[in-house]
C-alpha cells in the first residue's frame, strides 16, 4: 500500500500462516485470496449452511469475513513477532447478503504505533457482479505474539 512502510521483510509468509492457523476460517470455506502490503481480500463461497432463516448469509459471517479482512490487512505491516488483535470494529450491513459468494476487501487507512485503522468493504458476488453489501471500519492493536495453550 502507497505511503504505508512494511516492517517485516516476511510479512506475506506471516499473513498466510497466520490465516492457516484460523480453524473458523477454514471451517466456513474462507479462502485468502489476496494480501497486498497494506490489504486484503477473503472470498467465502455460498453455502446453504452459512444462512440465516431467509437464505441470506448471516450476519455473523459478514462480520467475521470484515473483522479478518481488515486484520490481516494490519498484521501485512506489523514487525516480524508482533501481531494484531481486533480493538472493535463497526459494521453496517447495507444489502442482504446474497450470492455465489462474499468477498471482503480491508484496507488499512492509518498505520499508528499503538493502534491501526483499517476500512473493510463486503461484497455479495453473483455471476461476477459485485454488490456492495457492507461497510465497516475497525480499530486493530498490534501487540507481541501471544499463544494460548490448549
Amino acid at each position: 500500500m502507497a505511503g504505508f512502510d512494511v516492517s517485516n521483510p516476511d510479512w506475506k509468509t506471516a499473513v498466510e500462516a497466520s490465516f492457516a492457523r484460523q480453524g473458523f476460517m477454514s471451517l466456513i470455506g474462507a479462502v485468502l485470496e489476496e494480501a497486498p502490503a497494506g490489504s486484503c481480500r477473503i472470498r467465502l463461497p455460498f453455502r446453504p449452511d452459512l444462512c440465516q432463516q431467509h437464505g441470506f448469509f448471516h450476519g455473523g459471517l459478514i462480520g467475521t469475513l470484515a473483522d479478518n479482512a481488515g486484520g490481516f490487512a494490519a498484521a501485512s505491516l506489523v514487525a516480524a513477532g508482533v501481531e494484531v488483535l481486533t480493538v472493535e470494529y463497526k459494521l453496517n450491513i447495507i444489502a442482504p447478503g446474497e450470492g455465489d459468494a462474499l468477498v471482503a476487501v480491508g484496507t488499512v487507512i492509518k498505520n499508528g504505533r499503538s493502534l491501526i485503522i483499517t476500512r473493510v468493504d463486503v461484497f455479495s458476488e453473483r455471476a461476477g457482479e459485485q454488490t456492495l453489501c457492507a461497510i465497516a471500519q475497525q480499530t486493530i492493536m498490534p501487540l507481541a505474539a501471544v499463544r494460548v495453550a490448549r
